[in-house]
């Protein structure tokens, strides 16, 4: 098993503060009994989360920054790419933008709850605007998420999903020349969705409208990999804590995923069987993995290993 737990610590004030407050005896226990190898780096700043390229990487997908192909190789699954090609493919998200005094913020897309039937009469309506002035083609996905086709998208580095969801938006907006095209879309959209008869219905029972859609998943597929996929078991139970800050929420997640996956984790180990636990933060993702070593070194490593608060303070 290759367990991954993404947002593991996350940069918010309130979580990294509350670090020094976790109790994990499970992934104590655990650090005391793999071996870690060398980290992997990333940044706040990039378009792609270090957790996303972590998980492409398992898959064979690789790319430059913002440009992980995962809206190609939904097309590639769907037999879409037939049709077009394999480049200029994205996915579009519908999503609610609140204008704030100096910026645009994003809730988070996961929360909205969309329908299959306002899904299916949200693309209907929008399809139109897409195809006349920017020649993009929409095709259905799931009810976050759509896929679009159209030549600008071709090589346009985008923002992940990640960095949006319960944060603004401005510093991670496409501004190349190219994709002004997008952003004059984007106004239209607006527009169009604000009287539209579905975000009167989602009015009507409380829920948030939609009213603006987000673009990511852009990149084109590389050669077919030589090896074949990691697999990986994401836990993103801390997601929605660490996306809002909310350390209390973020603590008890961390706990419930110690009472279970690590517990489970950590019998499995010592019952003998070989083992990898990945943790991920903004900066650094730390991969630990059972390895052979004389009992003088495993009893050296459990006297040595730091604590799960210091470790998650590198990350």
């Amino acid at each position: 098993m290759h367990l991954f737990i993404s947002h593991a610590a996350p940069t918010g004030p309130n979580c990294q503060a509350a670090i020094a407050e976790l109790s994990l005896p499970n992934l104590n226990e655990l650090l005391g009994q793999l071996t870690p190898t060398p980290p992997m780096l990333g940044s706040p700043d990039t378009l792609t989360p270090l957790a996303e390229r972590i998980r492409a990487n398992s898959l064979g997908l690789q790319g430059p920054d913002g440009l992980i192909p995962w809206a190609a190789t939904d097309a590639q699954q769907l037999g879409l790419t037939k049709i077009h090609g394999d480049a200029g493919w994205a996915w579009i998200t519908p999503c609610h933008l609140t204008p704030q005094s100096n910026q645009v913020r994003m809730e988070d897309p996961l929360d909205l709850y969309i329908s299959t039937q306002e899904c299916d009469t949200l693309r209907n309506a929008m399809k139109r605007y897409f195809e006349e002035d920017n020649k993009i083609t929409l095709h259905p996905l799931t009810n976050g998420t759509w896929l679009a086709f159209g030549e600008v998208f071709k090589d346009l580095p985008t923002a992940s999903l990640e960095r949006v969801a319960c944060n603004a938006i401005d510093a991670w907006m496409p501004q190349q020349e190219h994709a002004k095209h997008l952003r004059r879309l984007q106004n239209e959209m607006q527009m169009l969705l604000y009287t539209h008869a579905v975000n009167d219905s989602r009015t009507a029972r409380g829920l948030a409208t939609i009213n603006a859609f987000w673009i990511s998943g852009t990149g084109t597929p590389g050669p077919a990999p030589t090896k074949p996929p990691v697999r990986m078991d994401h836990v993103d139970g801390l997601r929605k804590a660490a996306l809002q800050d909310d350390a209390q929420a973020w603590m008890l997640a961390w706990q419930e995923i110690d009472n279970t996956r690590l517990a489970e984790l950590l019998r499995s180990v010592k019952a003998g069987k070989s083992e990898q636990l990945t943790l991920c933060g903004e900066r650094t993702a730390v991969t630990l993995e059972t390895q052979d070593k004389p009992w003088w070194g495993r009893i050296q490593q459990r006297f040595s290993t730091a604590s799960s608060q210091q470790l998650l303070q590198t990350l």
